[in-house]
């Protein structure tokens, strides 16, 4: 090309979530049943969507109004709902003018970082869901900036190592949570909100909360939503319905923003996200339409616990049954629907394998793990996918150096579900004790 047309973080971009589901479709054509393990969309796992709910979108689905442009934030009538339940919980007020519906919680995340002053970093979880570490190093054309979470402290963030970071990096002005975590199931309890809303505050920095599975915590553990820890620290709270209802493919998410008009340099940005968004338009009106009638229904909430009360069993089942394995650190998820394990450094290498009888299956896994710097725990994945079919996410791919892999608890059907762990638990025993 006669300049450069690459954008200057193009190579940040990445998501093996669904880069692996290549491998996955490939290993299908070769007669191997593939089971999904690598992204969290409860639909295609088999999560039945209730009649009522489809009744509903339904006899949106009839009404004309349905299929034209919204409002540029939102529907007002479900910006008013959305406010007036939050300003009933006695949480920071917003009113609907501080809600901004997007195409799914992607779309609010690529351009909450892409408006930013390149210069400008927030700082992520390590591990962290990669979408955000992508795009917020996307924007900056750096790798992430990011703080660690604790495997051997349920995955909780050591509060004085982030003000550590924040304090010695001038360039940081925001910070990310995400509550309960992706990919780890972890739940921030209260106090620790608050010390990192204290940070923000020391710092004059700014909060992003991705919160979209905050209905989602089991196992007796509690939290707040951000809104309620927040005080006058400007913020933004991401939410959306694709995990809670569950209803993915709507692609309907929006962000709260929070004390926008306590910092001029704060609103200036938000009016700058709005902008972009105008710019597009609007976003997807039957799903703004039928989400408050689905929430207000009078079975939502037993639906929602019945969901609740499966992962949190499937996750005791997980933690029951792998942490009995030596060299592997199992943590029980308490919320969302994932669990992180992370491998003892020193019981992985480069050098270790799982047996494949399929000769062709066995050439295409060798021919993908042959390439120079190939991380240990994508080694094993892999090696697990073509020997087992379990396709699973190295963990590593979440912006962290911890080796290990993101699971699931999405499978509805228990039956199925503890034949999956028997396999993982043999293919981790045989994996960490090949020759290597």
């Amino acid at each position: 090309m006669r300049t450069k047309i690459v954008h200057i973080g193009a190579q940040e971009l990445t998501y093996e979530i669904r880069n692996i589901i290549q491998v996955a479709d490939k290993l299908n054509e070769m007669g191997v049943e593939v089971y999904l393990e690598n992204i969290g969309d409860p639909v295609t796992k088999g999560e039945k969507v209730p009649s009522w709910m489809k009744k509903i979108v339904s006899e949106f689905v009839m009404e004309d109004d349905s299929y034209g442009y919204s409002p540029t934030q939102g529907l007002l009538e479900t910006r008013h709902f959305l406010a007036d339940m939050n300003n009933s919980n006695g949480h920071c007020r917003i009113t609907p003018d501080d809600i901004i519906f997007f195409n799914g919680l992607g779309d609010a995340i690529t351009k909450v970082y892409g408006f930013l002053r390149r210069t400008a970093r927030v700082i992520t979880p390590s591990p962290t869901y990669t979408t955000h570490s992508s795009s917020e190093a996307a924007h900056a054309g750096l790798p992430p900036v990011c703080y660690p979470l604790d495997p051997d402290n349920n995955w909780f963030p050591d509060i004085d190592e982030l003000r550590r970071r924040v304090k010695y990096n001038p360039a940081v002005a925001g910070i990310l949570i995400i509550n309960p975590d992706n990919p780890t199931g972890t739940v921030m309890p209260e106090s620790i909100l608050r010390k990192i809303v204290a940070i923000a505050e020391e710092f004059n920095l700014f909060i992003i909360a991705d919160e979209i599975y905050q209905n989602l915590i089991y196992n007796g553990r509690k939290s707040k939503p951000l809104a309620a820890v927040i005080d006058d620290v400007p913020a933004i709270s991401m939410k959306g319905i694709s995990k809670e209802l569950p209803w993915p493919g709507a692609r309907c998410g929006w962000i709260e923003v929070y004390n926008a008009q306590k910092n001029s340099e704060f609103n200036t940005y938000i009016q700058t996200i709005l902008g972009a968004k105008m710019v597009e338009v609007c976003s997807t009106t039957l799903p703004q339409k039928a989400f408050p009638h689905i929430i207000q229904h009078p079975k939502f909430q037993d639906h929602l616990e019945k969901r609740r009360l499966r992962y949190e069993r499937f996750s005791s089942i997980t933690y029951e049954r792998l942490k009995k394995i030596p060299g592997i650190l199992v943590n029980r998820a308490d919320g969302a629907f994932y669990m992180s394990i992370v491998f003892e450094m020193s019981k992985i290498n480069g050098r270790q394998s799982l047996p494949i009888s399929n000769p062709e299956v066995r050439s295409l896994i060798e021919n993908l793990i042959d390439v120079p710097k190939i991380t240990p725990d994508k080694r094993f994945v892999y090696y697990m996918l073509g020997a087992t079919g379990i396709c699973l996410v190295p963990l590593s791919s979440f912006n962290t150096d911890l080796q290990g892999f993101r699971m699931t608890l999405l499978e509805p059907n228990e039956r199925r579900f503890c034949q999956m762990i028997d396999t993982l638990e043999k293919g981790i025993k045989t994996y960490l004790n090949s020759a290597g």
